[in-house]
């Protein structure tokens, strides 16, 4: 069998469903909200699809958003979920909880690096350094977890998946602004040739169709 013809294991990282605040504008970072009801139809539409990739474990943040969605993935897949605090949104300390507005007004330049996809710039946050190395090491782990051939899912956050990605693709972190934050119940498909290799991208921000 060729090089190019040898199983590979296959990666999907799919985002939390809608939540109310997501629909407001307000900022998330770790705090707990529930996914609304289009979170919940968004969940529901895409939980048969990732089925279909014949699954055999399912990771999740331990967030509220992400428990839920991956309930949705759980039932259709009957895999238990294993729930990973590593997988959270990036930590907004005092922007979690503000609306975009209240930001902008706060301080509006600092703002407009947040919405462009610098989360270093929010005062006493995480920083991209930080959410990416514990994104690769838990993903990492999942991967580790599977055999050629085999897919994983994990459930996470838009901008912890979107500034984990490039790390994993093996970019340089800077990198991560050539990629936009996941639509709610979008998912990235990735794959692993072999233990050790960057993983190729084969899929970014897909949709389960209206």
């Amino acid at each position: 069998m060729s090089a190019s013809h040898l199983p590979v294991k296959h990666l999907v990282l799919l985002r939390h469903g809608q939540t109310a605040w997501n629909a407001e504008g307000r900022i998330q970072g770790q705090l707990d909200v529930e996914i609304n009801e289009t979170g919940h139809g968004q969940a529901a539409a895409v939980a048969p699809l990732l089925a279909a990739l014949r699954p055999v474990v399912l990771w999740s943040s331990d967030s509220a958003r992400a428990r839920q969605t991956a309930a949705y993935v759980a039932k259709e897949t009957d895999l238990e979920p294993t729930y990973d605090a590593r997988l959270r949104e990036y930590y907004l300390a005092d922007w979690q909880g503000r609306t975009h507005a209240d930001a902008v007004a706060a301080d509006a330049a600092l703002f407009e690096r947040f919405r462009a996809g610098d989360f270093d710039a929010v005062p006493g946050g995480e920083t991209t350094a930080e959410v990416s190395a514990r994104m690769v090491e838990a993903l990492t782990e999942l991967l580790d977890s599977i055999e050629p051939g085999e897919v994983a899912i994990a459930v996470s956050h838009g901008a912890a998946i979107r500034d984990a990605v490039p790390v994993l693709l093996g970019w340089p972190v800077g990198e991560r602004a050539a990629l936009r934050g996941l639509a709610n119940c979008g998912w990235v498909e990735l794959e692993q040739a072999a233990a050790g290799e960057p993983l190729q991208l084969r899929a970014y921000n897909r949709v389960a169709a209206p």
